[in-house]
C-alpha cells in the first residue's frame, strides 16, 4: 500500500469563494455550467446493446448541466462505462468493488460535491422566469409557533 506523498485528488477541493485567489493553479478557471441542462438527444450509445435501465439512466444523464462538458471532452464512452457499472451496483448482490468504481466515476464526471469542485464547474442559478414559476407554485411554508410563542408573558407580581 502506498504511503505518504501527493495523490491526484489529496488535500481540499478548490472553493470558488475562497478569499485567497492568486494560486497558479486557478488560472484555469471555473466553468459555469447552465442550469437547464444540456441541450439534444444523447449520443448514440457506444458500448454494445444496452439494457432498459442503462438506457434510461443514459438518456437521463445527457439532459444534465455536466453533459455540456462531457460531450466538449468527448466523454460518451467514459460516461456509458459509467452507465454500465451504475446498472450493475444497484443490484442486491453486488459487489462491493463495483459500488466503488461508481463513486469514483461520480467523482471524475462532475456528478458528485466534490466532483464538482475538483473539476471547477458550477451550475448557474436557475433564470428568474423559472425561479418566479417554482417559487409561485410552491404554497408558502406555514409558520409553526415556536416554544417562546407558546410562552404567555406575565407582568410582574401577577399570578403570585
Amino acid at each position: 500500500m502506498a504511503r505518504g506523498g501527493a495523490r491526484a485528488v489529496s488535500g481540499p477541493a478548490p472553493d470558488p469563494n475562497a478569499l485567497r485567489r492568486e494560486r497558479k493553479t486557478d488560472a484555469a478557471g471555473w466553468r459555469t455550467l447552465p442550469a437547464d441542462g444540456r441541450d439534444g438527444d444523447a449520443p448514440e450509445w457506444p458500448l454494445t446493446e444496452a439494457t432498459q435501465r442503462e438506457w434510461e439512466v443514459w438518456e437521463d444523464l445527457w439532459e444534465k448541466p455536466q453533459a455540456v462538458m462531457w460531450e466538449e471532452m468527448g466523454q460518451a464512452l467514459e460516461v456509458a462505462l459509467f452507465v454500465r457499472t451504475l446498472t450493475e451496483a444497484e443490484r442486491v448482490d453486488a459487489r462491493v468493488d463495483i459500488k466503488k468504481m461508481v463513486r469514483g466515476y461520480l467523482d471524475s464526471l462532475g456528478l458528485s460535491v466534490q466532483g464538482m469542485l475538483r473539476n471547477r464547474w458550477k451550475i448557474a442559478p436557475p433564470a428568474p422566469a423559472a425561479a418566479a414559476s417554482v417559487s409561485s407554485a410552491v404554497a408558502p411554508a406555514v409558520r409553526r409557533p415556536s416554544a417562546r410563542d407558546r410562552l404567555k408573558v406575565v407582568p410582574s407580581g401577577e399570578g403570585l
